[in-house]
């Protein structure tokens, strides 16, 4: 391992996604990161895509990197062997409800008895506080219950051949679990922080984080209200939406009200979106004045927003947007996607070829950034996939492992952690621990 994080140790009881998520970003900067899991492994390992009765593609996506240690937590010697590996270690990362973790014994308050400097990294679905604190959740939920599934207003469906459904309600976006990620990625910046400080201080101390919270960060934007220039729709969340719902209108009925009043960025209906041109569909971003303008120069059109003191929010305006949205359209069918971008790219406008996600893995830019790794899984065979987040001058992050099999490594760490063989034996003959 040559991450910046070698040294650190970091025990995970996480399961799914979200936990996993951070431990497998954290081995990728160097950590050692001690997977343990019950004698039934982590159940995500019968998740998305399974190809044995312990492995799934799921499992491999957000486990790469970690050892795994099969422990029966619910033995005393189980939880007197997990003891003596985190005393031996420098973080815990965990997902479970409270109960469950006192129950294991693998709650902070006992651990931090055992590592008195412990960094405890707790994931939770809602925090410990208020009327959802003890309820389950995952990413789903959390999209529908903060308002992502409803910003996106997809409600089309699902469709694979000729089946279709979950027509006329919001749809979950399956690109990505995108609030189990956040909460992953938050994790690792809380635990480096705290490593940091421990370092300055010799304190340890628990850190919290939930999925609720992540939800609602990753829509700061759209969350965000400014008392002297409210949104439209805060008034029709306020004043409206609760009597429609006292009238029985369906989502859809309602989502259509909410639509009206809805402010939209104009300028995306041009210069911020997706076109289909004489092949392939490219995209078109320019955030900026100074880059609509290029874009408007390269596609030969006359923009009057421009113009020194025009309204952008007049009804004028919008409508104008509309009607050039559809002539753009047509300008930009006319040639194929390599035209266009050359057009863009030579005028320093950002634009891009849209691709399926599974093309990115021998995409030009993917290797050339080495953004794709590549290791060799036991039982799926070679496995390739997104790799570490960063390149480092001197410490570089690295994938130094597939994902384990389950209680792979449980003899290699128990004989670390000074076990003898013997000991070890009378471990596994007695269930307490469980070998790959």
């Amino acid at each position: 391992m040559t991450g910046p994080l070698q040294g650190i140790r970091i025990i995970e009881f996480s399961q799914i996604i979200a936990g996993p998520v951070s431990g497998m970003l954290l081995s990728d900067l160097g950590a050692d990161v001690i997977k343990v899991e019950p004698p039934w492994g982590d159940p995500w390992r019968a998740g998305i895509a399974p190809i044995s009765d312990t492995e799934s593609k799921g499992f491999i996506a957000v486990n790469r990197g970690k050892r795994s240690v099969s422990l029966d937590l619910t033995s005393d010697r189980g939880r007197d062997i997990v003891h003596k590996l985190v005393a031996q270690a420098d973080v815990v990362t965990a997902n479970n409800r409270a109960d469950v973790l006192t129950n294991l014994g693998i709650d902070y308050e006992t651990l931090r008895e055992v590592k008195p400097d412990l960094i405890y990294s707790e994931i939770t679905a809602f925090g410990r506080e208020g009327p959802y604190a003890n309820s389950p959740g995952y990413d789903l939920l959390m999209q529908g219950l903060t308002g992502v599934m409803a910003a996106e207003g997809i409600l089309s469906g699902y469709q694979s051949g000729d089946f279709k459904m979950n027509e006329g309600v919001p749809r979950y976006l399956t690109a990505m679990p995108m609030v189990d990620y956040a909460t992953g990625y938050s994790v690792v910046q809380s635990v480096c922080a705290a490593l940091f400080y421990r370092e300055r201080t010799g304190k340890g101390q628990k850190i919290e984080t939930s999925l609720f919270a992540n939800a609602l960060t990753i829509q700061g934007l759209s969350l965000t209200h400014v008392e002297n220039a409210p949104a439209p729709t805060v008034d029709f969340v306020n004043e409206e939406l609760p009597l429609l719902r006292e009238a029985g209108l369906t989502y859809a009925e309602i989502d259509a009200v909410y639509r009206e009043r809805r402010v939209l960025p104009v300028a995306a209906f041009v210069y911020y979106r997706s076109y289909q041109t004489a092949d392939q569909v490219i995209t078109l971003g320019c955030l900026s004045e100074p880059l609509r303008k290029k874009a408007a120069d390269c596609l030969g059109v006359d923009d009057i927003r421009f113009n020194e003191g025009y309204d952008p929010a007049s009804e004028e305006s919008i409508q104008f947007a509309i009607d050039l949205s559809r002539r753009v359209e047509e300008v930009i069918r006319a040639k194929p996607a390599a035209e266009w971008l050359r057009i863009f790219h030579e005028a320093g406008v950002p634009a891009a070829t849209l691709h399926y996600v599974e093309e990115m893995l021998d995409h030009e830019q993917s290797r050339a950034t080495g953004m794709i790794y590549e290791l060799q899984h036991p039982i799926g065979g070679k496995v390739r996939g997104a790799g570490p987040l960063s390149r480092w001058s001197e410490t570089s992050p690295e994938a130094v492992r597939p994902s384990p099999g389950l209680g792979e490594h449980t003899l290699e760490v128990l004989s670390e952690a000074g076990y003898s063989d013997a000991e070890i034996q009378g471990f596994v003959e007695s269930g307490a621990a469980v070998t790959g």
